[in-house]
Protein backbone atom coordinates (compact mmCIF):
# COMPACT_ATOMS: atom_id res chain seq x y z
CA UNK A 1 0.00 0.00 0.00
CA UNK A 2 1.28 3.45 -0.91
CA UNK A 3 1.96 5.72 2.04
CA UNK A 4 2.24 9.46 1.99
CA UNK A 5 5.51 10.89 3.23
CA UNK A 6 5.71 14.67 3.13
CA UNK A 7 2.09 15.61 2.40
CA UNK A 8 0.66 15.36 5.95
CA UNK A 9 3.34 17.57 7.51
CA UNK A 10 3.30 20.01 4.60
CA UNK A 11 -0.47 20.48 4.74
CA UNK A 12 -0.38 20.88 8.51
CA UNK A 13 2.35 23.56 8.31
CA UNK A 14 0.45 25.37 5.53
CA UNK A 15 -2.78 25.25 7.55
CA UNK A 16 -1.09 26.63 10.67
CA UNK A 17 0.55 29.40 8.61
CA UNK A 18 -2.81 30.21 7.02
CA UNK A 19 -4.44 30.36 10.44
CA UNK A 20 -1.74 32.77 11.59
CA UNK A 21 -2.29 35.15 8.67
CA UNK A 22 -6.08 34.84 8.91
CA UNK A 23 -5.85 35.67 12.63
CA UNK A 24 -3.75 38.76 11.86
CA UNK A 25 -6.21 39.87 9.17
CA UNK A 26 -9.13 39.34 11.57
CA UNK A 27 -7.44 41.53 14.18
CA UNK A 28 -6.73 44.23 11.60
CA UNK A 29 -10.33 44.10 10.38
CA UNK A 30 -11.44 45.34 13.79
CA UNK A 31 -8.35 47.47 14.57
CA UNK A 32 -7.26 49.34 11.44
CA UNK A 33 -4.19 50.73 13.24
CA UNK A 34 -2.72 47.22 13.58
CA UNK A 35 -2.42 46.82 9.79
CA UNK A 36 1.06 47.19 8.35
CA UNK A 37 1.49 46.89 4.62
CA UNK A 38 3.16 48.42 1.61
CA UNK A 39 1.00 51.14 0.10
CA UNK A 40 1.48 52.36 -3.46
CA UNK A 41 -0.49 52.43 -6.71
CA UNK A 42 -0.70 48.62 -6.87
CA UNK A 43 -0.53 47.42 -3.28
CA UNK A 44 -2.94 48.83 -0.72
CA UNK A 45 -3.98 46.51 2.08
CA UNK A 46 -6.13 49.14 3.73
CA UNK A 47 -8.19 49.66 0.56
CA UNK A 48 -8.72 45.91 0.29
CA UNK A 49 -9.43 45.16 3.97
CA UNK A 50 -11.87 48.07 4.34
CA UNK A 51 -13.69 47.58 1.03
CA UNK A 52 -17.29 46.34 0.85
CA UNK A 53 -15.82 43.07 -0.49
CA UNK A 54 -14.02 42.52 2.84
CA UNK A 55 -17.32 41.22 4.23
CA UNK A 56 -19.77 38.64 2.97
CA UNK A 57 -23.26 38.83 4.47
CA UNK A 58 -21.81 40.99 7.23
CA UNK A 59 -19.11 38.44 8.11
CA UNK A 60 -15.51 39.62 7.67
CA UNK A 61 -13.73 37.57 5.02
CA UNK A 62 -10.80 37.24 7.44
CA UNK A 63 -13.10 35.42 9.90
CA UNK A 64 -14.15 33.11 7.08
CA UNK A 65 -10.43 32.40 6.74
CA UNK A 66 -10.39 31.36 10.39
CA UNK A 67 -13.43 29.17 9.76
CA UNK A 68 -11.50 27.56 6.90
CA UNK A 69 -8.13 26.99 8.55
CA UNK A 70 -9.30 25.70 11.97
CA UNK A 71 -11.03 22.59 10.57
CA UNK A 72 -8.32 22.27 7.92
CA UNK A 73 -5.73 21.93 10.70
CA UNK A 74 -7.74 19.08 12.21
CA UNK A 75 -8.15 17.42 8.81
CA UNK A 76 -4.42 17.76 8.08
CA UNK A 77 -3.14 16.21 11.30
CA UNK A 78 -1.02 13.14 10.53
CA UNK A 79 -3.57 10.89 12.26
CA UNK A 80 -6.29 12.25 9.94
CA UNK A 81 -4.14 11.46 6.90
CA UNK A 82 -3.64 7.86 8.11
CA UNK A 83 -7.27 7.07 8.84
CA UNK A 84 -9.29 4.65 6.75
CA UNK A 85 -12.35 6.83 7.27
CA UNK A 86 -13.13 7.94 3.73
CA UNK A 87 -15.24 10.91 4.88
CA UNK A 88 -12.16 12.55 6.46
CA UNK A 89 -10.30 12.51 3.14
CA UNK A 90 -13.38 13.68 1.24
CA UNK A 91 -13.97 16.50 3.75
CA UNK A 92 -10.33 17.62 3.39
CA UNK A 93 -10.62 17.64 -0.40
CA UNK A 94 -14.01 19.39 -0.41
CA UNK A 95 -12.83 22.05 2.04
CA UNK A 96 -9.73 22.72 -0.08
CA UNK A 97 -11.86 23.05 -3.23
CA UNK A 98 -14.14 25.47 -1.37
CA UNK A 99 -11.08 27.47 -0.29
CA UNK A 100 -9.84 27.76 -3.87
CA UNK A 101 -13.29 28.87 -5.01
CA UNK A 102 -13.24 31.58 -2.38
CA UNK A 103 -9.77 32.83 -3.29
CA UNK A 104 -10.73 33.00 -6.98
CA UNK A 105 -13.59 35.33 -6.01
CA UNK A 106 -11.31 37.38 -3.74
CA UNK A 107 -8.58 37.71 -6.38
CA UNK A 108 -11.22 38.85 -8.88
CA UNK A 109 -12.49 41.41 -6.34
CA UNK A 110 -8.98 42.72 -5.67
CA UNK A 111 -7.99 43.03 -9.33
CA UNK A 112 -11.21 44.19 -10.97
CA UNK A 113 -13.45 45.71 -8.29
CA UNK A 114 -11.14 47.20 -5.64
CA UNK A 115 -8.23 47.64 -8.06
CA UNK A 116 -5.68 47.10 -5.31
CA UNK A 117 -3.79 44.10 -3.97
CA UNK A 118 -3.25 43.24 -0.32
CA UNK A 119 0.00 41.36 0.26
CA UNK A 120 -1.37 39.75 3.44
CA UNK A 121 -4.44 38.55 1.56
CA UNK A 122 -2.23 37.33 -1.29
CA UNK A 123 -0.25 35.22 1.18
CA UNK A 124 -3.50 33.53 2.28
CA UNK A 125 -4.40 33.00 -1.37
CA UNK A 126 -1.04 31.39 -2.08
CA UNK A 127 -1.20 29.19 1.04
CA UNK A 128 -4.73 28.06 0.16
CA UNK A 129 -3.77 27.28 -3.43
CA UNK A 130 -0.66 25.27 -2.48
CA UNK A 131 -2.70 23.46 0.18
CA UNK A 132 -5.27 22.56 -2.47
CA UNK A 133 -2.60 21.27 -4.88
CA UNK A 134 -1.02 19.03 -2.24
CA UNK A 135 -4.40 17.69 -1.08
CA UNK A 136 -5.72 17.18 -4.63
CA UNK A 137 -2.62 15.30 -5.75
CA UNK A 138 -2.65 13.10 -2.64
CA UNK A 139 -6.39 12.37 -2.78
CA UNK A 140 -6.19 9.49 -5.30
CA UNK A 141 -3.90 7.69 -2.84
CA UNK A 142 -5.95 8.26 0.31
CA UNK A 143 -9.27 7.64 -1.41
CA UNK A 144 -8.11 4.32 -2.88
CA UNK A 145 -9.79 1.23 -1.44
CA UNK A 146 -7.85 -0.25 1.46
CA UNK A 147 -5.99 2.93 2.41
CA UNK A 148 -5.41 3.63 6.10
CA UNK A 149 -4.45 1.73 9.21
CA UNK A 150 -7.90 1.65 10.85
CA UNK A 151 -9.99 -1.40 10.20
CA UNK A 152 -13.54 -0.20 10.45
CA UNK A 153 -15.18 -2.81 8.26
CA UNK A 154 -17.44 -5.46 9.68
CA UNK A 155 -16.14 -9.02 9.33
CA UNK A 156 -17.58 -10.92 6.37
CA UNK A 157 -20.72 -12.82 7.09
CA UNK A 158 -23.81 -12.22 9.15
CA UNK A 159 -23.76 -9.89 12.16
CA UNK A 160 -23.85 -11.73 15.49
Amino acid sequence: MTRLRWQPLTTLVLSVAGLGVATYLTVTHFDKHALTCVTNATFNCEAVTTSPQSEILGIPVAMLGLAFFVPMIALCLPVAWRTARRWVHLARLLLSVTGVGMILYLIYAELFVIKAICLWCSSVHLITFVLFVVIATASPIVLAPGYGDDEELEPAGEPV
